[in-house]
């Protein structure tokens, strides 16, 4: 019974799921490539794939165990602690660093074309007006524990002679290549086992 009622719905998603990569593959074929990068739902749900899915393997358990009633034992509600809490310890800082970056740039556009030598930051779609030559330095953080959910979250900081401060968080984009783009600056690179803003 339940695997002719589950068999339709995996045949289902893997259509549904060749179908929706099969049209990312064509729109890509046509689209021009974008220089204008924002807090999108797609980058949001790429760094956020891993730590949710370990968060819902471990509140998983609970409704199990709590189904059971009085037939669960101390040592079963032992046991789906643990497994709560060993889950909530893998995916609980990347879920901090995701909040914690969403709220930083949530509201952040990022304009970067580097062979037009073109970078721009909009905040709540006003321009930050700076120039090139107003910067003074970068910071580049990136993350230590490579085999973590938070690995790739990583921040650059933009500090201006005038003493504003720009972050621009890994929410947005990869931000390797805007580092490479600024190499020209004084550069501080830092590795933290847990990227903090």
């Amino acid at each position: 019974m339940k695997s002719t009622f589950f068999r339709p719905l995996l045949e289902a998603a893997v259509v549904i799921f060749l179908v929706l990569g099969a049209a990312r593959w064509v729109t890509g074929l046509f689209s021009k490539r974008t220089y204008v990068y924002q807090s999108t739902a797609a980058r949001q749900l790429r760094l956020l794939f891993w730590p949710l899915l370990a968060l819902g393997a471990g509140l998983s358990v609970l409704p199990a165990v709590a189904m059971s009633g009085a037939e669960a034992s101390t040592f079963e509600w032992l046991l789906t602690a643990g497994f709560m809490l060993f889950t909530l310890a893998l995916s609980g800082p990347a879920l901090l660093l995701h909040l914690r970056y969403w709220v930083m740039n949530h509201e952040t556009t990022l304009v970067f074309q580097p062979v037009d030598n073109r970078f721009e930051v909009y905040e709540a779609g006003q321009r930050v007006p700076f120039e090139r030559r107003d910067l003074a330095r970068v910071e580049r953080v990136t993350c230590s524990a490579r085999r973590t959910f938070w690995a790739k979250y990583d921040y650059l900081t933009l500090r201006l002679y005038d003493g504003r401060v720009i972050t621009l968080t890994s929410l947005l984009t990869d931000l390797e290549p805007l580092a490479v783009f600024l190499r020209s600056l004084p550069t501080d690179r830092r590795t933290k086992a847990w990227c903090w803003v």
